[in-house]
């Protein structure tokens, strides 16, 4: 009988040697900077600059504010900036609370009884909402933040049982859930939980089920305050990593990985090749999971 695992393995490309794999996931990963350069110099990267000046740099504690109501926040503005963003955000929709910052004007007498002005700091609370909450009022205006196109296909490569299976053994659950906006999945310490998008083609959910089993590999979900804090960087390895390994499986993913990488990483080749160490070290994991070598596979009785 062929089971689901055998039918998995048989859509893997041809075995290749270590060397050879080690070799061409290091073209890979490579060809991210070099596509990211090549985006750089695109009308469609200076409207996503253009688009992404209209959001605040969030101090440490805000974005950890922002993460703790609404852990999968990736874009996050006000009710009206949205507006003019080309977005609105839906009704009913519950605000992130976050502590704003602003100086009261006053005046007092100085030691020469002279008046002069003071500034006195306020820590107001604001409310904001992550682009999931809003949807497109204005396709062209909302069309110059999105440097992403989501993956079409029907065939997984065998990556959704693979890892799927490797998740539940390692004590995650997986699982496939509505979203709203551009959100595709999740890896949630707290459970334990990984959800990938329910309407996504099985070539999308593949892709996004790797970025998720990479950020747990690398340890991204260990430690919420450092990954708050260097959250570019890690959503740069974790998608790195997922078009690093759907390459050497023979998926495609550069429709969605280099606009995603390019926007985390600011379009920054230097950041996207220093990642290399951790991106080829946690890409070899994944690929043995989902591709095992003949050493790696369960004997057969």
């Amino acid at each position: 009988m062929v089971t689901t695992a055998t039918k998995a393995r048989k859509t893997a490309r041809p075995r290749v040697s270590v060397e050879e794999r080690k070799q061409q996931a290091e073209a890979l990963h490579e060809q991210i900077a070099v596509q990211v350069e090549q985006l750089r110099d695109t009308g469609a990267w200076e409207r996503f600059l253009a688009f992404s000046s209209a959001f605040h740099s969030y101090s440490l504690s805000n974005v950890l504010l922002i993460l703790g109501q609404c852990p999968e926040a990736s874009q996050v503005a006000g009710f009206r900036k949205w507006l003019t963003l080309g977005r609105a955000v839906r009704k009913g929709e519950r605000a992130l609370r976050i502590i704003g910052y602003s100086t009261k004007k006053g005046t007092r007498l100085n030691d020469d009884g002279e008046e002069e002005e003071t500034r006195s700091p306020r820590f107001p609370i604001l409310s904001v909402f992550d682009i999931s909450q809003t949807d497109v009022v204005d396709p062209e205006l909302a069309a110059a933040g999105e440097l992403t196109r989501r993956i079409e296909g029907t065939d997984d490569h065998g990556i959704i049982t693979a890892l799927t299976g490797y998740l539940e053994r390692e004590g995650w659950s997986v699982k496939r859930e509505p979203m709203a906006g551009q959100k595709n999945g999740y890896a949630r310490p707290a459970g334990r939980v990984v959800a990938i998008r329910e309407d996504l083609s099985p070539a999308q959910a593949a892709k996004t089920l790797i970025h998720e089993a990479a950020h747990i590999l690398a340890g991204h979900v260990d430690d919420v305050d450092d990954y708050a804090e260097h959250r570019g960087r890690a959503e740069t390895e974790a998608e790195s990593v997922a078009y690093v390994v759907a390459g050497m499986l023979g998926l495609d993913t550069a429709a969605y990985s280099i606009g995603y990488i390019a926007g985390w990483a600011d379009a920054d080749t230097a950041l996207i090749r220093s990642t290399a160490a951790v991106v080829l070290r946690v890409a070899h994991q994944v690929h043995d999971i989902i591709s095992p070598t003949p050493e790696d596979e369960p004997s057969q009785v």
